[in-house]
């Protein structure tokens, strides 16, 4: 897989803090922080100056504690929250000539719909609990403007065939599911409308290791199978070493260290990167 491919997203700049903001802690240059937090006017800095590219087709891991930015940065790319400065670019939205950050809110939920997929965490927040597994798959592709009942019903049953829900399941609730299917359900859900970008943020934490184990067997087939490029959030190296190209190390909202993930896991440059390589060992 080369890089001679253009990007399929840019991010530049990205900030966003929680808080005004003070004399100690405005200037990026010279904050005096403890940590992400600034002592004198307790604003948090969760992400700071990230930029980075995606490239078709390719699996980017971002790794770092909890508190470190990258649920953060997550969902300030499915516009679950707004940036307080920053730049995107998606190469299948006007050519990646518009900065998403400042599209209108109509604009933002057509590219959340149509380019984008994103598996939380929790699935409380991916999926309506109380709607049926198959109705959650047409409440995504009703949002990106379809209308065709059997279509719907098509394309839902052939995606949760594929992510192994039984098909006479289908018209359960996700409530009735397990963890693991709960989380399947969310990733037939996410590839709806065949975006080519996916969010994964922290999808195996809190499923037993057996579930884990299959649900990132599941991962890895549907990116090879459907070339998609995924931005996957883990804070643990296991999961970054099965499915990552590249990674991204973040400590305190910022970007500490990025490059091949082998190279990362083999030769860790920064303290605190040798620091999460020797836990894995």
């Amino acid at each position: 897989m080369g890089q001679i491919s253009s990007p399929i997203m840019s991010v530049r700049q990205l900030n966003k803090q929680f808080g005004k903001g003070c004399e100690q802690c405005s200037n990026s240059d010279n904050r005096k922080l403890e940590r992400n937090y600034c002592r004198a006017c307790g604003t948090v800095y969760s992400c700071q100056n990230l930029s980075f590219d995606l490239y078709p087709g390719e699996v980017l891991g971002i790794v770092g504690e909890s508190g470190s930015g990258k649920s953060t940065l997550m969902r300030s790319l499915y516009f679950d929250q707004e940036v307080t400065t920053g730049e995107a670019y998606l190469q299948p939205y006007k050519e990646g000539a518009v900065n998403l950050f400042q599209e209108s809110s109509q604009q933002q939920k057509y590219i959340r719909n149509h380019l984008m997929g994103k598996v939380y965490q929790n699935p409380v927040l991916g999926l309506r609990m109380g709607f049926s597994s198959i109705g959650n798959i047409a409440e995504k592709m009703i949002a990106a403007g379809n209308r065709n009942v059997a279509a719907m019903e098509a394309r839902g049953s052939e995606l949760l065939d594929q992510v192994h829900i039984p098909v006479y399941r289908m018209k359960e609730a996700p409530k009735k599911f397990s963890g693991g299917m709960q989380q399947r359900v969310q990733i037939a859900k996410a590839l709806s409308n065949n975006p080519p970008i996916l969010l994964l943020d922290e999808v195996t934490t809190g499923l037993d290791l057996s579930v884990q184990a299959n649900v990132l067997d599941l991962i890895k087939h549907l990116q090879r199978e459907l070339k998609i490029s995924m931005l996957l959030v883990s804070h643990d190296l296991g999961v970054i070493r099965m499915l990552a190209d590249r990674t991204m190390v973040m400590l305190d909202g910022r970007v500490v260290e990025q490059g091949l993930t082998d190279q990362i896991l083999e030769d860790p440059q920064h303290a605190y990167t040798q620091q999460l390589v020797h836990s894995l060992l």
